[in-house]
């Protein structure tokens, strides 16, 4: 049987959310299955360290679709066609776009829709067609994988889906991610911040990951307590909207670092090295980032909206992604209590185990397998 994937994310040296999910998710579908055929289509010339095995047929398709007038081309001109050409039995889509003049079944993955929510967050293009377009995706999809409860109930009630029609897979994080040795937390500390600890954000830098107001919350926090205490970011711009009204007060500006995109190796040692991961999106279909610091044995500090403590459970300590003060003092209390920081690593290793790409990937072979009998 042939199975499509719509490989627009594999992108070298560029892997960002959707990337990581369609490498982790395709990589274990072609390795556990060499009986099925997988024909991957990609939008610009690939990079062969994506074509997972001998039973991966790579198709680039014209033109590239990073517009939404290209994605309407691309999807249903370009992919429908050769879906038909090369025979395709079902799409696996890990970004959620669809080609809505196709008859073979596809499986969307909808990770969220945050731009019902917060539509001003995104340039008018992109959102006219998000909206547009994604509830027909939804109703298209012979099946929605989606990443959270929280999400599914979300996708249901806004677009009317029957709920038997979406199915939760949780994410899960790279092996990479684990615990590290006080030899080498202190390497990386030397290597990025002068040997200070720090607290971390990962993800891209977009209004809904609130890093405005995490900024504001750490300068809050270096005026009530005296300490060494540094902010990393580590993601890049989305949208090239993000770093607006990124205000950086004199007094913390040379202890706030912008590292751009770094490797996933480097990550894992920066997660597993910061004092804690400070994530407070106020919106967020799964967060893997909390995912990765529970593998380290790194405290949480997590916004308690959308599907936030879904994922981090009891790991994490919570804020109102929306009040500063209460983001500085989850600081201040972790930063100030040795043992709640060790009682919070230990408990996010062991809440780790749930996740798995591994457990993720099995799950979404079965719902492809369901429409190859």
């Amino acid at each position: 049987m042939k199975i499509g994937i719509n490989a627009r994310f594999l992108l070298p040296d560029k892997m960002e959310g959707f990337g990581w999910y369609s490498y982790e998710i395709t990589k274990r579908l072609v390795e556990s299955h060499p009986e099925h055929d997988f024909v991957f289509f990609f939008d610009r010339p690939f990079d062969s360290r994506f074509i997972f095995g001998d039973n991966v047929t790579p198709i680039v398709l014209r033109p590239p679709a990073r517009h939404p007038v290209l994605f309407i081309i691309w999807f249903e001109i370009a992919l429908k066609r050769a879906m038909k050409k090369h025979r395709i039995d079902v799409l696996f889509s890990p970004d959620g776009y669809l080609s809505l003049g196709s008859k073979i079944p596809q499986i969307g993955v909808i990770h969220d829709i945050n731009f019902e929510h917060f539509p001003e967050d995104i340039p008018f293009a992109a959102r006219k067609y998000l909206k547009r377009f994604f509830p027909k995706f939804a109703q298209k999809a012979s099946k929605i994988i989606t990443v959270s409860n929280y999400s599914k109930a979300d996708i249901v009630e806004k677009y009317q889906i029957d709920p038997n029609k979406v199915a939760v897979i949780w994410n899960g994080a790279s092996e990479k991610y684990k615990p590290l040795n006080e030899k080498t937390k202190k390497e990386v500390r030397l290597r990025y911040i002068d040997g200070k600890p720090y607290f971390l954000f990962v993800g891209s830098i977009h209004p809904r990951k609130n890093v405005r107001r995490l900024i504001a919350a750490f300068a809050l926090f270096k005026k009530s307590i005296e300490s060494d205490m540094q902010l990393l970011i580590v993601g890049t711009a989305m949208w090239n909207k993000g770093a607006v009204d990124l205000e950086i007060s004199d007094a913390i500006k040379n202890e706030v670092h912008f590292l751009g995109h770094v490797s996933q190796d480097d990550l894992a040692l920066l997660v597993g090295s910061a004092m804690a991961l400070t994530y407070v999106p106020y919106f967020e279909g799964f967060g893997i980032p909390l995912v990765e610091a529970m593998k380290c044995g790194t405290p949480i500090i997590s916004g308690n909206l959308t599907s936030l403590p879904e994922v981090a459970g009891e790991a994490a300590l919570y804020c109102d992604p929306y009040n500063v003060e209460d983001i500085a003092d989850q600081m201040k209390y972790l930063f100030e209590s040795e043992s709640i920081q060790n009682e919070h690593a230990q408990i996010g290793l062991i809440r780790s185990k749930l996740f798995s790409w591994d457990l993720a990937a099995e799950h979404v072979w079965k719902e492809i397998e369901s429409f190859l009998k």
